[in-house]
């Protein structure tokens, strides 16, 4: 099946049950002039009367909003990861100016947004979910932006229309039962010279050894390899990088992961240990974060 056919396929999706009022509630939203402020907040203000209420309606049938916050006229999406602790910590280290640029595992978009006013040639996003590409067109509706929502994974980026200058993969790696097999596929998809951006959970450790969880970890079920610093460099060496960058390392707190009426569901305050938060309640060691640069050889 080429790629053509699996839009085909995932475009379907759309019609699903869950997901078909959102699209019909989506496509009755009245056309506004906008302006937009992409720093943490993600802002969309405008001089004409907006019925925010009709907004928020639409906004609270989309939940659970995981990425952002946004304020869309005053109205606040309070979301469950303050992203910009994220994209602030990166920020400095990119040049997206005239670039092809790729966010794999996009969510709702909500770092591509902030990535616009890099001005790139090209911004697309690569996620399979359903809800999040319609979140993504919620905000969009209003953004009117040229960025291009593929409803693809990772495993199609080796064979995509265009090799891209620079790739973001952030939080995606250890949800990946071949995690070597997932980098080499990221590396497929990127100019000689070009650079991926990638954040994984990391345990502490000289050794080359990572931990591979028996059942969840934080409670999330679909958690494969979590490893060291020296680990993640070999998986990324063996996969085609140079010159791997660790740009910071940092343990999840609940200023940047918390619930929050936006999310109805529990979030990180939940999934440590209550009397012991460098623990999860599993007893692994607590959510840890490497962010790394490389070079695509």
């Amino acid at each position: 099946m080429n790629l053509d056919e699996i839009r085909l396929v995932r475009e379907k999706w759309m019609t699903w049950k869950n997901i078909k009022p959102l699209r019909e509630a989506l496509a009755e939203l009245e056309e506004i002039e906008t302006e937009c402020i992409f720093e943490d907040t993600v802002e969309i203000t405008s001089k004409q009367t907006v019925d925010v209420k009709k907004i928020e309606k639409v906004a609270k049938e989309m939940m659970p909003w995981r990425k952002g916050p946004f304020d869309l006229f005053g109205l606040f999406i309070d979301t469950e990861w303050q992203s910009f602790f994220k994209y602030n910590l990166l920020e400095p280290h990119f040049n997206l100016r005239g670039k092809r640029v790729a966010d794999v595992g996009c969510n709702n978009g909500y770092y591509m947004f902030r990535m616009l006013k890099h001005e790139p040639e090209l911004l697309v996003g690569f996620d399979p979910s359903a809800l999040y590409k319609t979140q993504f067109d919620f905000i969009n509706n209003f953004v009117k932006s040229d960025i291009k929502y593929e409803l693809l994974g990772v495993e199609h980026l080796p064979f995509y229309e265009h090799k891209f200058d620079t790739v973001f993969c952030l939080g995606v790696l250890y949800h990946r039962s071949d995690p070597v097999g997932m980098i080499k596929d990221l590396a497929k998809g990127i100019e000689k010279g070009g650079e991926l951006f990638l954040d994984t959970f990391i345990i502490d450790g000289d050794d080359d050894i990572c931990l591979s969880p028996e059942k969840t970890y934080s409670k999330i079920p679909n958690i494969y390899f979590v490893p060291t610093i020296k680990v993640l460099k070999n998986w990324c060496e063996r996969a085609g990088f140079i010159n791997i960058e660790v740009l910071d390392i940092i343990s999840t707190t609940e200023d940047e992961q918390r619930s929050t009426p936006w999310i109805q569901g529990q979030s990180l305050e939940n999934f440590l240990d209550s009397q012991d938060s460098t623990k999860t309640v599993e007893g692994y060691p607590a959510p840890k974060r490497a962010y790394i640069k490389a070079e695509r050889k």
